[in-house]
């Protein structure tokens, strides 16, 4: 596709757009993880309770994946995402007065559905950016969301620390996130300046190729959610180390999935996607076995830092792959996906707590390696059409 001076700057302000959605997802998924220690101690539960509460949020978030599809396809991603960067902000703050479980439950439901709807939608949006702009970007738009979430979770942070209400708390991320809202709505790429479908890529938008799509996404997933509730716990109590040298392990995998990220465009250029995503399971794999194995502390750190810049180009190659198989269909494709790796993402931690139980945690974490292993030798699966300009 040619695309004219003009079109270059329209493209520029689309792309920025999507980043800002990118932002503001991420940092409200900080934020409020942030402040749930609060919510948890305001409304007195426990925690199993607050644990039927969590599961609002991915209830909604599957929920709203499985409607989102058909609506981009319909009426394009732009008319869907915007309302959601609008909601997300609005959603935010229910939480924060929820009265008891059952309203926590449902605010949070609300909240995880904006948040997969909007999941689905800014990504559509990001590969008819990346389409038009006609060379690989997937891998920034997932670092923004990357930064978001992190300085949701300081803002989230600082703002406990000198005693403000996780409402307030909200409320004010909440008025960031409608700015930013207004400045994507003004600059979101429109839809005559779309790319144009070639009809080059196969027609699966709900065939087989989709569906191993969803299984890499679903493998990686489950690593980043181990990752994230249990390697701490690994350095803790396998290592024996202190509880503030082991919170350097999901430290360690989440600068190195960031810088991952932020590397990934050029990486995704120079190497193509089936390499790069073959090089990246590797890397993830033999970095946390390799860790696991060799038994102490700083090498651990070490393994999960290698595994979380392994696990960085993954995700946002197989949203790429799977959002431009079929362009007519893009937003079911990722849907079913984006779906996928959530539910792997939310099954990680049980599928390694169940299995540490039987085998021991160090052995279980071994599973995550072994997906990524997999990973590796299907990624074929990301053959593509080549970008056209």
């Amino acid at each position: 596709m040619h695309v004219t001076t003009l079109d270059r700057a329209v493209l520029l302000r689309g792309r920025v757009a999507v980043y800002l959605l990118f932002l503001l997802a991420g940092m409200a998924i900080g934020t409020w993880t942030a402040r749930i220690p609060s919510i948890k101690q305001g409304l007195g539960l426990s925690e199993g309770e607050l644990s039927i509460g969590l599961l609002g949020i991915a209830a909604g978030a599957i929920a709203g994946m499985q409607v989102v599809g058909r609506l981009v396809d319909r009426y394009g991603s732009v008319k869907v995402m915007l309302p959601m960067a609008f909601a997300q902000g609005i959603v935010l703050v229910l939480p924060a007065f929820a009265p008891n479980l059952i309203g926590l439950a449902v605010a949070l439901f609300a909240f995880g559905a904006v948040h997969g709807t909007l999941d689905v939608a800014m990504n559509a949006n990001a590969v008819e950016i990346e389409q038009a702009t006609g060379r690989p970007i997937m891998s920034s738009f997932h670092a923004v969301f990357s930064i978001g979430g992190f300085l949701g979770a300081t803002t989230g942070g600082l703002l406990a620390q000198v005693a403000l209400s996780p409402g307030l708390t909200f409320a004010a991320v909440a008025a960031v996130t409608v700015a930013l809202a207004l400045w994507a709505a003004r600059w979101a790429l429109p839809l005559t300046a779309r790319a144009t479908p070639t009809g080059t890529g196969p027609a699966t938008g709900g065939g087989g190729g989709v569906l191993l799509l969803g299984v890499l996404a679903f493998c990686c997933m489950i690593g980043e959610g181990a990752a994230a509730d249990w390697s701490s716990v690994y350095l803790s109590e396998s290592l024996n180390s202190s509880d503030g040298f082991a919170a350097a392990a999901y430290a360690a995998f989440s600068i190195m999935m960031t810088a991952g990220r932020l590397a990934g465009d050029k990486l995704a250029t120079l190497l193509g996607p089936v390499k790069l995503v073959r090089a990246c399971g590797a890397l993830a794999a033999a970095g946390l076995g390799l860790g696991l194995l060799a038994d102490h502390q700083i090498a651990a750190v070490i393994g999960f830092g290698c595994f979380g810049a392994g696990l960085s180009c993954i995700v946002p190659q197989v949203f790429s792959a799977a959002g431009r198989r079929d362009p007519a269909q893009a937003g079911k494709a990722l849907a079913r996906v984006a779906s996928l790796g959530y539910v792997g993402f939310l099954s990680g931690p049980v599928l390694i707590g169940g299995a540490a139980e039987l085998i021991g945690l160090p052995r279980a974490l071994a599973i995550p390696a072994l997906l990524a292993l997999f990973v590796a030798l299907a990624a074929r699966a990301l053959r593509t059409p080549p970008f056209t300009k």
